[in-house]
């Protein structure tokens, strides 16, 4: 048997080649497919009690002026509380005593010392004196201190929140801690990769590409427009 009646007897030996180079190539498909999809699902089971949080919040925070809603509010109290002897030297020195004396967890935040200035006041122009001011924040309450230089007592007008209020502040990232802030970093990051492993998927595995993309562009374009005409 010759050559030529071999090839005519076994035709698939010559595509042998270029169907194992297909088959590479669709298994090499696969299994980036299923890499795709498992770290997909897990980004998202990671990100699903933070996202289910942040979205109800977030419908909270959207509609809370137009449909009024009275779910988040705060107890308020104020209390002047007498200076101690002898009196604080400066801002720094009066936040650490208030800290110590009223229990605060956290250190002051915004604390600001503005010195004695002449202001106003119809034809007169008078000295107003200098104003020391500070806050303290957490996610629960909020505590904001006010002091005349020259009075005996310190002004302090504290803010609890109830449970509804207390989540928009963690969702606004208002008084949370570094380790609260690095966790919403971390739901940043996972609807970031989500999106991507969603485009790649869904490219991968739909054959209508210019639907997406012009679905994708529609997207991109709504939000563009609608926040520029937000500002």
């Amino acid at each position: 048997m010759n050559l030529t009646q071999r090839d005519a007897l076994y035709p698939e030996r010559e595509t042998m080649p270029a169907e194992r180079a297909a088959d590479n190539k669709r298994s090499r498909r696969a299994i980036f497919l299923k890499w795709l999809r498992k770290m997909h699902g897990w980004i998202g089971l990671w990100g699903a009690v933070l996202g289910l949080l942040f979205g109800s919040t977030g419908v909270l925070l959207n509609h809370r002026a137009v449909m009024k809603i009275p779910a988040a509010h705060a107890q308020e109290s104020t209390l002047q509380l007498p200076l101690p002897d002898p009196t604080p030297a400066d801002a720094t020195e009066m936040v650490e005593w208030l800290q110590r004396e009223l229990g605060f967890d956290r250190p002051a935040s915004r604390v600001r010392s503005e010195p004695a200035r002449p202001v106003a006041w119809g034809d007169k122009s008078l000295k107003q004196p200098a104003r020391w001011s500070a806050m303290f924040s957490s996610a629960r309450m909020n505590a904001q201190v006010e002091y005349w230089v020259g009075n005996n007592f310190v002004s302090v007008k504290r803010s609890d929140n109830n449970v509804f209020a207390t989540l928009n502040n963690l969702h606004k990232g208002v008084g949370g801690s570094i380790a609260w802030i690095l966790l919403v970093d971390t739901l940043a990051g996972s609807i970031i990769l989500l999106s991507i492993t969603g485009v790649l998927l869904w490219a991968m595995m739909n054959r209508r590409r210019m639907l997406g993309a012009g679905i994708g562009f529609a997207g991109l374009a709504a939000t563009v427009i609608l926040a520029m005409q937000a500002m």
